[in-house]
């Protein structure tokens, strides 16, 4: 006989494990109608449910270097992130394979045209640098799986498959080497062109025969990947892994192997962070959260409902609409909305990465470099309230956020429309409070649970920031 409730671990993901385990519990205990069976089947999963997340949370134990680059991740607070490749050809972003349902044989002839005579590494790093951002992430092989960097595992890549016959990623590594940038690595986990990659939702009209899959296949080749990143490529700050999504309809629930493989991430490189866009609460073996199109705590694009947990944040939001290169695309958000964008992560203690998808030609857009060298200005003048802090005492108000390091409070103002403003500092004593940069004092009064700011008039700036010193 099959118990009604057998069906139920499999299904159970780690994160609900607990609460689940608890619930069937709280059922075994009001189960006094129930046959002794039933309580006994009970019983068992509620156990197995918790002995198993018990033993997934211990699984992962983040070395000193690790915890280490943690904080220093959190300090740097803004990246660049690069989407570029062969759909930037196309000038139709990224998704163009699937969306178009290019031929899986037909897609990479593109390869043979491949010749970016504009590319020069050190052009974007230097500009990247002067705006004021700490690292970058750049599509190592995104899900069309044509890869930038040269690898053993297949001649589908800039080196071997290409007239251009240049490793990216070296180029970019020695860039970032040399004008002190952190290189991030971003690695697709899907491929709509590799016959042994299990079909997921997307992809399904290239033409892969299904029943070519080969997950063990498959699975060596991308930690083949993973390994030629993490051993010729220098020191790398982080895995950006992407794709886990492909797979989240499955009626069987689809199992990536993620905790082995970002043991063998942290083995080769133990200070290398392991990031996944999945969309869900972070799993085991990984070090930063993800927050697509969204600051955390906020789903206005829908793909960042998830809780917001322990480890550093990063929200990654695109320059213009697209992630990769769209020639029709001139969409780009002004200075204004980036800066506070970049501003509104901090408060929320999370890094930004920004994306831009260069043009096909390997040069960055035009509209890209403006929006780079203004952020750059503002960073330059008020960095000081961001690098390096943590979100303040004050929680974000539509009025702004607050960022703090040791007893300096900044005081973001991005949207008042009132010549006085209420900060809820709570019992915090305020010691002073002086308009940052500048030795102009901000007279305030003590207010209920905290203090109202009175400003000469009605900020204006992108940023009006009031420093206060807590006492």
């Amino acid at each position: 006989m099959t118990s009604p409730y057998s069906m139920l671990l499999p299904t159970l993901s780690l994160r609900s494990g607990a609460l689940s385990a608890v619930l069937l519990l709280s059922l075994y205990s009001k189960s006094k109608q129930q046959n002794s069976y039933m309580k006994k089947t009970l019983l068992l999963i509620a156990t197995l449910l918790a002995s198993y997340v018990g033993m997934a949370q211990e699984t992962y134990h983040p070395t000193a270097e690790n915890l280490k680059a943690r904080e220093q991740f959190q300090d740097e607070k803004f990246g660049i992130f690069l989407h570029w490749g062969l759909y930037s050809m196309m000038g139709t972003t990224e998704w163009i394979m699937t969306n178009r349902d290019i031929n899986y044989k037909e897609y990479p002839k593109l390869a043979k045209t491949f010749y970016p005579s504009e590319f020069d590494a050190d052009a974007w790093i230097k500009a990247i640098k002067a705006a004021g951002a700490k690292y970058i992430t750049i599509t190592t092989r995104h899900h069309d799986g044509f890869s930038l960097f040269k690898t053993a595992t297949s001649t589908y890549n800039s080196v071997d498959g290409t007239p251009f016959k240049r490793d990216i990623i070296k180029e970019m590594a020695d860039a970032c080497q040399r004008n002190g940038i952190k290189l991030h690595l971003y690695y697709s986990h899907l491929d709509w062109g590799r016959e042994d990659y299990p079909v997921g939702r997307t992809g399904t009209g290239t033409g892969r025969p299904k029943e070519k899959a080969n997950w063990a296949s498959y699975y060596k080749f991308m930690n083949t990947q993973l390994t030629e990143l993490l051993t010729n490529y220098g020191k790398v700050g982080a895995i950006w892994f992407d794709g886990w999504w492909d797979h989240d309809s499955d009626a069987k629930p689809f199992d990536w192997q993620l905790e082995e493989q970002y043991v063998m991430i942290h083995k080769l490189q133990p200070q290398c962070l392991v990031a996944n866009n999945h969309h869900h609460t972070p799993f085991p073996g990984e070090d930063i959260q993800i927050f697509e199109r969204d600051l955390p705590g906020e789903n206005k694009a829908g793909l960042s409902g998830q809780s917001i947990g322990r480890l550093p944040l990063e929200s990654c939001q695109t320059i213009n609409e697209h992630w990769g290169y769209n020639i029709t695309d001139t969409l780009y958000k002004s200075p204004k909305e980036l800066i506070q964008m970049l501003v509104r992560a901090a408060g929320k203690n999370a890094n930004l990465l920004l994306n831009i998808g260069p043009e096909p030609g390997g040069a960055l857009p035009e509209l890209a470099l403006d929006r780079l060298q203004a952020i750059g200005k503002w960073l330059n003048q008020y960095g000081e309230t961001i690098y390096g802090t943590r979100g303040g005492i004050v929680g974000p108000h539509d009025w702004g956020v607050s960022t703090q390091r040791g007893n300096k409070l900044y005081i973001h103002i991005l949207n008042c429309m009132d010549s006085s403003l209420f900060i809820p500092t709570g019992n915090h004593k305020i010691k002073s409070a002086t308009v940052f940069g500048t030795n102009k004092r901000v007279n305030f009064t003590k207010t209920g649970n905290g203090i109202t700011l009175n400003l000469d008039t009605v900020p204006t700036d992108i940023d009006y920031i009031v420093e206060l010193t807590l006492g």
